[in-house]
């Protein structure tokens, strides 16, 4: 038997009153969507991952979606026929379990996960839910009446099923119900309920990302602060944030030399209290040279990982007379999200001179300046 899981986002997500749909909206450093992707590719026991996507998809977020490791398929009129073309896409086994779970809640963790397959062992479907707590009222008109709450819950997602049922449940009634899980109770099924999780919560609202990000955040943050400096020496070109720039001149160092993304390495050792980039990569050392600067950025984010921290935002300057940064800014904001694993909005490049002044007034080097932000990772 095998896990996969199937991520829904092919709605529109019209409600929260933003252009982008929500789930592909940045929320704390990362695209909506990905912060439970995130947690299904990383899951020993989910074998497959699939996100269905509406069908008019940017070509760049296609792009971005494959890279990270996900399948991805488009979708239907009806969450039910994108969630039976997720399905097709999967191929499953009719034995399989399918975790099918709403893009808009990101709040989703392992245990999650791992609770929702151990209920599977005595049910044909899972879910975690939440008892209602609030007082529950009716409204007829001008009164009001009270509703009884001891029975009640909110349901929420994934919710877990074997995949041949809920194939044959979605197919022989193709109308579009709340949630995969009426199918199954259509169908005369069992199903059992796990412990729901406030962070499960899902966004509709405009004011659910503020409540969401600090739910998944813990309100608790660090920032990181980094400089670096690099000299001109001969050369044909300079390297910045991974985007190499036709100049008169190179940047001397022992690596190479990429000034923004080392200044970026010390701010993540930075808000990590873990030294600098000279500590973890010393100048020394012969296996460094020439190194590309992609290593010490991914081996920072490594770091923050392992000790439970993901990088929220990251802001550089870069100061220099020349090269013109501006027309390789998109490209290197780009190639730092790709690195550090940041949705694009969450990663500010910004240039400017000294008017003259200084070292880099004298066009004699590169200066840089990084400030990060990290958070705790969702990952409980």
């Amino acid at each position: 038997m095998k896990v996969h899981a199937i991520i829904v986002a092919a709605g529109s997500g019209s409600r929260t009153g933003r252009q982008t749909p929500k789930q592909f909206e940045p929320l704390a450093g990362r695209p909506v969507y990905r912060w439970s992707a995130d947690v299904f590719l990383s899951h020993p026991d989910v074998s497959r991952t699939i996100i269905v996507l509406p069908q008019d998809c940017p070509p760049e977020r296609l792009e971005n979606i494959a890279n990270s490791g996900l399948m991805y398929t488009t979708g239907g009129k009806t969450r039910s026929a994108s969630v039976l073309n997720g399905l097709e896409k999967l191929s499953p086994e009719d034995d399989d379990l399918v975790l099918i779970h709403d893009a808009a809640r990101p709040g989703l963790t392992q245990s999650v996960i791992d609770e929702l397959v151990d209920a599977m062992g005595s049910a044909d479907a899972a879910a975690p839910a939440l008892p209602v707590n609030d007082a529950l009222k009716r409204k007829y008109g001008e009164t009001l009446s009270n509703v009884d709450r001891e029975q009640l819950f909110r349901v929420q997602t994934p919710q877990a099923f074997r995949a041949g049922a809920i194939r044959t449940a979605l197919s022989e009634r193709p109308e579009d119900y709340v949630d995969d899980l009426s199918a199954i109770e259509a169908a005369g099924g069992i199903v059992t309920l796990t412990p729901g999780r406030a962070q499960l919560h899902k966004i509709t609202f405009e004011g659910d990302f503020a409540l969401l990000e600090t739910l998944l955040t813990g309100g608790k943050m660090r920032v990181g602060s980094g400089f670096d400096v690099h000299a001109f020496e001969e050369g044909d070109g300079v390297t910045l944030c991974g985007v190499r720039i036709p100049h008169d001149r190179s940047l001397k160092g022992h690596s190479d030399a990429d000034v923004g993304w080392h200044a970026l390495t010390d701010a993540i050792f930075g808000a990590l209290a873990l030294g600098d980039l000279g500590d973890h990569f010393p100048p020394s050392d012969e296996r460094w040279k020439n190194a590309d600067s992609a290593v010490f950025l991914e081996h920072a984010i490594k770091l923050a990982s392992e000790r439970g921290w993901v990088l929220t935002n990251c802001d550089l300057t870069i100061v220099c007379e020349a090269p013109k940064i501006k027309p390789h800014r998109q490209a290197m904001r780009e190639k730092t999200a790709a690195i550090t694993g940041l949705h694009p909005d969450g990663v500010s490049i910004k240039a400017t001179t000294t008017e003259g002044l200084g070292f880099t007034g004298r066009r004699e080097g590169i200066a840089a300046q990084a400030v990060v932000m990290v958070s705790p990772k969702n990952d409980a």
